[in-house]
Parts: C-alpha cells; structure tokens; sequence
C-alpha cells in the first residue's frame, strides 16, 4: 500500500493456510493462500504495520550488534563459523595452483605463494563458501536416509540451495531444497530443517498433524525452532 512506510512482496503458497509475515533483515515478505483477495492481504498488513516497524527496528539492531562478529577479511586469525562452532582461519603459502581448505583444530587455507602478494580475502571467502556448500550436501544426505525411512518420508531429489529468506522448502513434486547456511549452524538446527522439510512430504501445511509428525522425528524440535527465531537473521546474513 503506498501509505504504508515499508515495502512489502507477496508470494502466493498452496501451502499457506493463512496470511503471515516475514520480516528479515533487508525485507518483508507477506506469505498467503492462493484465493485470499489482494485487498484483504492489504488491510491485514495495514493492521499489522505497528508490529512489522518494530521488527523492522529489531532486525537492524541485531545487523548492527553481531555486524563485528562477521570476519571483516579473510585473512590469518579470522573467525569462521561451522556446525555451531567458531574456529580460527591460518592462511598458509602453498605451491598448489588454487586454494585448499581444511578443517583440523581450525580452518586451513593452503593459498598459492603468488597470491599472498595480492589482495585474496574474497578468494579464500570464496574457497571456504564452496567447502562449506560440499559439506553440507553429505551432512544433509545423512541426515535424509536417518529420517526418511521411518514414516517414508522419500524425496524425489535433494539439494543445496543459496536462498536469501528461507531455510528450506519441498516442491509439489517432493523435491527438498536446503539453505546451505544451515552447516553454520548447531547440527540439531539443520536436522531439524531437514525433518521439516521431509514431513512436508506426508503434511503439505503447518497444521497440527504436521507438528506432531515432526515431532515424531525430533521431540525437542522447539528448541531448534527457538534457535533458528533468535539466531537465524545473522545466520541469513552469511
């Protein structure tokens, strides 16, 4: 609405047995079932407009606090976080003709010799992302055959994806997709997107058959979902 001091997008979901709103760090999102009028959606966000600024607010506050916690470079002694941890990066010359990460007591990056006289943080940010990304495919894989069995819970294909304000999603045809950020994250937080994903397959809403199935999978799933309100805006942010 043009009175409205925020844009919004809107994105239509089968799914979606109500209207809800997303606020993140760079966007509001208003999330609704496909027959809802447009006008309806309106006046719900006007409603909500008190509520959307002040998570508006909420979010930028967290941008800023954790906005040191991020590596302003990724050189030797930076911080990087993985599978809920924080581990220190050691750059080393190499003789390798790319650079090689890896992960012991902390991050790893065997950089060629010829780099180091160059500017190479985006280079190594780059090398970890891709490692970071191969990681997560195995571990989410491992995570789909422990769960998939037991209810069967079959995806028709998995995959990792870059995804700017969603943890997770499962296609119409069962196809799971999975925000490789997540291997940034505690494990118990990424099994639990991974579980919410595949129960989609059984439950295509968030009603309450579909809590009590995850549920079956993961009985602390709340925790997990505690972790992911409170910590996932950074998380997004890379």
């Amino acid at each position: 609405m043009s009175n409205l001091p925020f844009s919004y997008t809107l994105r239509r979901s089968q799914r979606a047995v109500k209207v809800r709103i997303i606020v993140t760090a760079d966007k509001v999102e208003v999330v609704a079932p496909i027959k809802v009028p447009e006008r309806r959606i309106q006046q719900f966000v006007q409603d909500k407009q008190q509520w959307i600024i002040q998570a508006l607010a909420k979010t930028a506050e967290r941008s800023r606090h954790h906005q040191s916690l991020r590596p302003a470079v990724y050189s030797d002694g930076a911080t990087i976080p993985y599978l809920g941890n924080s581990y220190h990066l050691t750059v080393r010359p190499s003789k390798l003709k790319k650079i090689k990460i890896e992960l012991a007591d902390g991050f790893l990056a065997h950089v060629p010799e010829a780099w180091l006289e160059k500017e190479h943080s985006e280079d190594v940010k780059a090398a970890l992302t891709l490692w970071m990304k191969k990681q997560a495919v195995l571990h989410v894989q491992q995570l789909v055959n422990r769960h998939a069995v037991k209810n069967r819970l079959f995806p028709r294909t998995v995959s990792i994806k870059t995804q700017k304000s969603r943890w997770g999603s499962c296609g119409i045809h069962n196809d799971i997709h999975i925000n490789w950020l997540l291997i940034m994250a505690p494990p118990e937080v990424l099994e639990y997107v991974v579980v919410h994903e595949l129960c989609h397959i059984q439950v295509r809403n968030h009603s309450a058959q579909f809590w009590n199935l995850v549920g079956e999978h993961l009985p602390d799933y709340q925790n997990q979902r505690r972790w992911l309100k409170q910590h996932g805006g950074n998380l997004m942010r890379g």
